[in-house]
């Protein structure tokens, strides 16, 4: 039997109006420009299996890569947390040793009260998973603490299977490529270390993200996710 190549792929729904909805909502988030007073913030997050080494690895040479040996030890999981301000060209990298809701409240009050102290809502685009909510900070916080965060926070949420729709997936994808694939993080203060560095020079670069997909647009690629009108 031949065996068939497969790519696994975020496949959108068939005529579904809710997928729809929300799809243009985060497309319309995207086509305003630039408010201090409004900014658009993006999160997504991943988790990290550390690995230490259980042999020091050969350093490279000129004929040869570096050298690693195939056995590892487990040392344990990290999550990071990306942010990122896509008009403006930053991103914010931070590593938790847990991703519960809790860690993800402090996260995002840490910004309210930093960079965003002087903004009157931060508009928040970020998948549906369970830890993302209102309800996170009161869990976090007393409730006088969590109900001034709250109403200075407003959700885009992207829908489900529409993940590619947040412009932080993309940058944590960029992450995952330049700074984590094919590498092994025996600490998480290794990770933050290598993850910073990321950061800081991806900032430097100042590049931010001209999102080209409208919402005219994704009515004509995406036609088969509208329902058809029965009125």
């Amino acid at each position: 039997m031949t065996q068939r190549k497969i790519e696994y792929w975020v496949i959108p729904p068939q005529a579904d109006g809710e997928f729809v909805a929300s799809m243009e909502v985060v497309l319309d988030t995207y086509a305003q420009p630039y408010d201090a007073r409004y900014p658009v913030l993006c999160m997504d997050e991943q988790p990290i299996q550390l690995l230490k080494e259980t042999r020091l690895p050969i350093p490279a040479t000129p004929e040869h890569p570096q050298r690693v040996d195939y056995e590892y030890e487990r040392a344990g999981t990290a999550s990071i947390f990306l942010f990122c301000e896509p008009l403006v060209g930053w991103r914010q990298v931070t590593v938790r040793e847990r991703r519960t809701k809790i860690d993800w409240a402090l996260e995002v009050a840490d910004l309210l009260r930093t960079r965003y102290a002087t903004a009157e809502k931060v508009i928040l685009v970020c998948d549906n998973l369970n830890t993302h909510t209102l309800g996170a900070f009161y869990e976090a916080f007393e409730p006088e603490t969590a109900r001034a965060l709250v109403r200075r926070l407003e959700f885009r949420h992207t829908p489900k299977h529409g993940s590619w729709l947040n412009v932080a997936e993309n940058e944590l994808s960029s992450l995952t490529r330049q700074c984590v694939h094919g590498r092994r993080f025996g600490t998480i203060e290794f990770l933050r270390q290598e993850t910073a560095a990321w950061q800081q020079h991806s900032n430097d670069k100042q590049r931010g993200v001209d999102w080209q997909f409208k919402v005219d647009d994704v009515r004509i690629k995406l036609k088969s996710v509208y329902p058809k009108n029965r009125v």
